[in-house]
């Protein structure tokens, strides 16, 4: 009698944060519908790329446990691919997209594969190491530009019908694609695959004592988050119509490492806050110059204190509801 209550309150509970999950994606999605016609769309759709780059990155370490400092990787070389199938193969930004994808996911195994036969610091370094390494290749490929970039890069028809090149269309169909990464993450978190991810995180030896094969598990997670960095940085290849090495540096890591601390580490809306507050104080704190990096130091730092679960999270706490 006392499991049946048990099961029972847990499954109200269960339905109460769902419901409360719910309502705020659905806020989420009211908001990205009117934002552009209050705000600049360039901003919104940066804005947008970052935050599914910050979900992707919230996979692995939010929900698996693995810190990644190498996630510009497969960010900015999604990018690239994008961009060099638009502009010098001329395809359909759908098929460019497509092939950032593949090439992240790609890039994402092999990585991967390599990483996580370590764990902590070691399986952040060698992250890192790989990341840095792509970076100089980048460097001194002569289909990436080099210093210069891919630049010009043509948006194109999606689907030959809809014209990218404006900014309301674009802006429509980088929203569209962001809330269905943003859902499709969501329901890889509340499956039982998620579950066994979860349970890695909280415990990995036990897990392997139950008969999982856990490193195929965070293999798997590792390529997913890779695969969706790379739709995020494929779409802001074609958002600013530019690939650049901005994109593989490690700073971006550092980047969308902050924007998930600040939001809420394994929560499913924070990163997307973070991303609009990290990206939102690039934008409007450029004027201050080379301070702008002291002041949102000085930001970070309050909020770090001030918020330990960070924005999403603490909002969560304070309703006892999930975010």
């Amino acid at each position: 009698m006392t499991e049946r209550v048990l099961v029972t309150s847990a499954l109200v509970r269960r339905r109460d944060t769902d419901a409360s999950l719910g309502i705020a994606i659905a806020l989420m999605i009211a908001f990205f519908a009117v934002a552009p016609f209050f705000v600049y769309p360039i901003f919104l759709m940066k804005a947008l790329c970052f935050a599914l780059f910050a979900c992707a990155f919230n996979l692995l370490i939010g929900y698996v446990g693995l810190a990644s400092f190498g996630h510009a990787l497969f960010f900015g070389w999604a990018s690239y691919f994008t961009a060099y199938a638009a502009k010098s193969w001329g395809w359909p930004p759908e098929a460019a997209i497509i092939l950032g994808m593949i090439g992240a996911a790609v890039l994402g195994a092999i990585a991967g594969a390599l990483a996580i036969r370590r764990q902590g610091i070691y399986f952040a370094m060698i992250t890192l190491a790989l990341a840095q390494m792509m970076y100089f290749f980048a460097l001194e490929a002569k289909f990436t530009g080099g210093e210069d970039g891919i630049q010009g890069v043509p948006r194109g028809r999606l689907f030959g019908v809809f014209d990218l090149s404006h900014e309301m269309t674009m802006y429509a169909f980088v929203a569209v694609v962001v809330v269905a990464g943003i859902l499709f993450i969501y329901r890889v978190v509340n499956s039982p695959f998620g579950e066994v991810l979860k349970a890695i995180r909280e415990n990995e030896q036990r897990c392997v004592s139950l008969g999982f094969r856990t490193e195929r598990y965070k293999l798997l997670a590792f390529i997913l988050s890779a695969t969706l960095s790379g739709l995020a940085g494929s779409m802001k290849a074609l958002v600013f119509q530019l690939a650049s090495l901005t994109d593989v540096h490690w700073t971006m890591s550092g980047d969308v490492l902050l924007m998930t601390l600040l939001g809420g580490l394994g929560t499913m809306l924070g990163p997307v806050v973070g991303a609009f507050v990290v990206v939102g104080m690039q934008n409007y704190l450029a004027p201050f110059g080379q301070w702008v990096l002291v002041i949102q130091g000085a930001i970070f730092v309050v909020c770090v204190l001030s918020f330990r679960r960070g924005i999403v999270g603490e909002l969560a706490h304070l309703f006892r509801v999930r975010l």
